[in-house]
This record gives structure tokens, sequence and C-alpha cells, in this order.
């Protein structure tokens, strides 16, 4: 993740084989760069910082390099299932937090789709969210998120239905 430009490189995603992480690639192999909006990156800067005064504080016990963004306590990259599980508390903590803007239920995965569909539905062309998603044809992102970018919404009728005249 480089801040300053601001972007993140993903390189592929994380399993556990015999309860360890293990490392893989993307599909194509190849890696990606994602750019991060300036909310993002100021949350973002915010978690580093709080990180870095952790990892000061606990010294050699500091198990981690700083590659990752989101770490144990004590510097470990996080297993893959673990923000995925911790995403109802998330969540729950929000909607107390906030009442008046309270979240629905969500999985993490869902939050790529919601990321999708709302930049497709925002007039972002298909090629540029499929790179987005790493999909290597934006076929694949026609074909997942179809309904995303065909059925948008008319826009409302600027006169009454009685100045329409009687329905056919």
């Amino acid at each position: 993740m480089d801040l300053d430009k601001p972007q993140i490189h993903k390189t592929g995603p994380a399993a556990v084989i015999a309860r360890q992480r293990v490392e893989g690639t993307t599909k194509s192999g190849r890696s990606r760069v994602v750019s991060l909006d300036p909310s993002t990156v100021r949350v973002l800067k915010a978690h580093r910082a709080r990180q870095d005064e952790e990892r000061l504080r606990l010294g050699e016990s500091w198990k981690g390099g700083g590659a990752y963004v989101f770490t144990t306590g004590w510097g470990d990259p996080l297993f893959p299932d673990t923000p995925s599980s911790l995403m109802p508390e998330l969540i729950e903590t929000h909607n107390k937090q906030n009442p008046r803007a309270q979240l629905p239920h969500a999985r993490l995965h869902g939050l790529r789709h919601i990321h999708a569909t709302t930049l497709l539905l925002a007039g972002v062309p298909v090629h540029v969210v499929a790179a987005r998603l790493g999909h290597a044809d934006p076929a694949i992102t026609l074909r997942v998120y179809a309904t995303s970018s065909t059925n948008r919404r008319p826009p409302p009728p600027t006169s009454s239905p009685s100045d329409q005249g009687p329905p056919c």
C-alpha cells in the first residue's frame, strides 16, 4: 500500500493450509493497482499511526515487518477469515455509535459487489470497473453486474399523470 500515491497493490489472496497462512496469486497471475480516495487514505493513515505506536510499545515483541495493513495485536498478518468474521461486530458497533445512520447486515465480500454496482450506476466505464475488480475481460463484469448497468431507474416524470392523458 502506498498512501502517498495513493494506491493499493493487490498481489493475490491469502489462504490457510494446515493451519498456516499461505500467500497466493491473482487468477491471472498478475498484480493490480487500485486507487484510493482521499477519505480512505485519511482513515488508513490514522490506522497506520496507531499501528506504529503499537509497534513501538511492543518493541522486540512485535512480530510483523510492517508489510501488512491489518495485523494481530503483535504484528502478524491476520488470517484470511478474520475480517469477514469481524463484519457483524463492526456493523453493530457502528450502529450503536450512529443511531441515525444504521447499516444493514452485510458480508465483507458483499462490499465488493456494492462497490462495483455503485461505480456502474455512476456511469464509470465498464472496462475501468473490470480493471478495478481484477476481471481480465469486461464481459465478466457485465455478466456479473448486468442488472446494475442495464436496469437503471428512469428519471422521474416531469409532468403529473393527469397531464399525460388517458392510459392506453
